[in-house]
């Protein structure tokens, strides 16, 4: 309470003049903050021409800040003698000036690492491999994280902070630490496998296991995928990195098969004109592709006559694949309708002796 009384009497002791000068500084470098701030970042993007992009830059508004503290720090400086600071307190001043100013910078810098910085895409642009905006973001948080943790040490050492003393400390207890994170540990390398292999992306439908379904979300630590029954399951990526997984929406085509099992009482010649009607009706299909179908007389069975039915259809999409199925089930069911040609029962007779 003392201090803060001869405090007040040292600012009345001030001359006005002085005061006047100080608050002038603080306000002047405020008012022209953006003003500087916008002349700086122009320089540097001198083939911008529009205001709006310069002052959208990751720069802008750090700079802003800087110039406003440093704009504070001057008008300080200025009182140092009228108000008689000490040199400890200058000293803290100038560290709190310093740690902001990190802060500023740091704060720019991972302001340039994200998916609209213009830095980033043009890295993609130019960039031989098409990564998705899921991957990207896996590395941009890492670049930031990284910033961040720089900074964080920058802003210790400043404050006085023993790093080599906090690092050994940190080393004494990494074992327990890693001991206690293996399973994290293990999540975080199956991450870095997901991206590096990129099996699936956000969107893509997949099964993996019991589990089948849209994936919603990747981080670090898991993958949540929507499954079909509209509940959300989230996996280990530690566990994704050793299953075997199907990613269906990387198909091209979709296979359409099934054996036709025709009565052994059927002709010969009924069985080659059924084969004929199918194969032409699989041609005038739109969605069939028509190198892919097959027909054939397959084998004969204890039952009748099989014939095996394979094409392929480009309708990938489940929905519309059971549609385009249906309606060829339909149209062979009237083909055999039409020709009177019955499909086989799994039957089998029994012969009784009497004793």
């Amino acid at each position: 309470m003392q201090r803060i009384v001869e405090l007040g009497e040292k600012i009345l002791a001030v001359p006005i003049v002085d005061l006047v000068i100080a608050i002038c500084i603080i306000i002047l470098f405020r008012v022209f903050s953006s003003g500087i701030s916008y002349i700086i970042i122009r320089m540097f993007k001198w083939k911008s021409k529009s205001p709006k992009e310069i002052k959208e830059s990751a720069f802008y508004d750090p700079l802003r800040l800087f110039i406003t503290i440093f704009g504070i720090y001057i008008g300080i400086c200025f009182l140092r003698e009228p108000l008689d600071i000490q040199d400890n307190v200058m000293l803290w001043v100038t560290r709190i000036f310093k740690v902001i100013v990190i802060i500023a910078i740091s704060k720019g810098f991972a302001k340039s690492f994200t998916l609209d910085a213009k830095f980033v895409q043009k890295i993609r642009a130019k960039s031989s491999k098409k990564m998705d905006d899921n991957s990207i973001e896996i590395i941009l948080k890492i670049v930031r994280a990284v910033i961040y943790v720089i900074a964080g040490g920058f802003v210790l050492t400043e404050l006085g902070v023993d790093l080599s003393g906090l690092i050994a400390g940190l080393g004494i207890g990494g074992i327990i630490i890693t001991l206690a994170a293996q399973d994290t540990a293990k999540n975080l390398f199956g991450g870095f496998v997901i991206f590096l292999d990129k099996p699936f992306a956000v969107g893509d439908w997949i099964q993996m296991g019991e589990y089948e379904g849209n994936v919603e979300e990747i981080t670090f630590r898991s993958t949540r995928i929507r499954l079909f029954e509209n509940s959300v399951v989230n996996v280990p990526n530690s566990v994704i990195s050793d299953s075997s997984i199907i990613n269906w929406s990387k198909m091209e085509q979709r296979r359409y098969r099934f054996n036709l099992c025709l009565d052994l009482n059927t002709p010969l010649e009924k069985v080659a004109k059924v084969q004929d009607r199918i194969t032409n009706m699989l041609e005038k299909h739109d969605r069939i592709i028509d190198d892919t179908i097959i027909v054939k007389f397959d084998e004969i069975t204890d039952n009748g006559i099989n014939l095996l039915v394979c094409s392929y259809t480009d309708s990938v999409d489940y929905n519309s694949y059971l549609e385009e199925k249906e309606k060829i089930n339909y149209k062979v069911m009237q083909i055999l309708k039409e020709e009177n040609v019955k499909l086989a029962y799994d039957t089998k007779t029994v012969y009784l002796e009497n004793g």
